[in-house]
């Protein structure tokens, strides 16, 4: 009975997440609710004995892609009015585009069939006796799965790459620190010694 209840709290609240991600008209609060759908995707992981991948979740996209997420949202300095100005302009062609591509998938989905053995789902058994749940995914993943796991690497690494580069793009009216300059200062050319009169001020 507990283990229902928890599974039904996790399930409604990630979904609950989900759908206040992608409706959230505040990209920062979308992360935020992004947070909260991995911490219930890791309570979910939990019951189903798969503590190692509820961990990792926590740690790695919680602690890291999470706050990459916010990081670039919140230094790409998004002008939220100029974005809501045109949403009813476009709100027709959305709408169409959507339509077609909801169309599109509904097309592919009812006349798609598997060939001639292919296997669609073939579930994992579970760790043999003596390897742990962790020793298992380890060796899972680095033989048979070796090459979506690389590719995942790469994808953020990709992702890792195009945070760095928005984030040092050049900006109008923003001091950039020249490291240069700073280290080649003297001090005959920085401090100035003034004696200015009875009752002048100081030019700086």
């Amino acid at each position: 009975m507990t283990a229902t209840f928890a599974f039904w709290l996790f399930a409604i609240t990630l979904l609950t997440g989900g759908l206040l991600v992608i409706t959230s008209k505040n990209p920062v609060h979308s992360v935020l609710w992004l947070i909260v759908c991995f911490f219930n995707a890791a309570g979910l992981f939990i019951l189903l004995g798969a503590e190692f991948l509820a961990m990792l979740l926590v740690i790695v996209y919680v602690g890291a892609v999470a706050v990459l997420f916010l990081f670039v949202v919140m230094m790409l300095d998004i002008d939220f009015r100029a974005l809501r100005r045109g949403t009813l302009q476009n709100l027709p062609l959305g709408l169409f585009v959507a339509g077609v591509i909801l169309v599109e998938t509904l097309l592919v989905a009812s006349g798609w069939q598997a060939g001639q053995g292919v296997i669609i789902h073939e579930a994992l058994a579970g760790p043999p006796p003596g390897m742990s749940n962790t020793q298992w995914i380890g060796s899972q993943l680095y033989t048979r799965y070796v090459f979506v796991f690389s590719m995942s690497g790469l994808i953020l690494l990709a992702a890792m790459i195009g945070a760095i580069v928005l984030t040092h793009r050049r900006r109008v009216g923003v001091r950039k620190q020249d490291i240069g300059v700073q280290v080649a200062r003297t001090p005959a050319g920085t401090v100035q010694t003034a004696r200015p009169a009875l009752g002048e001020g100081v030019k700086l």
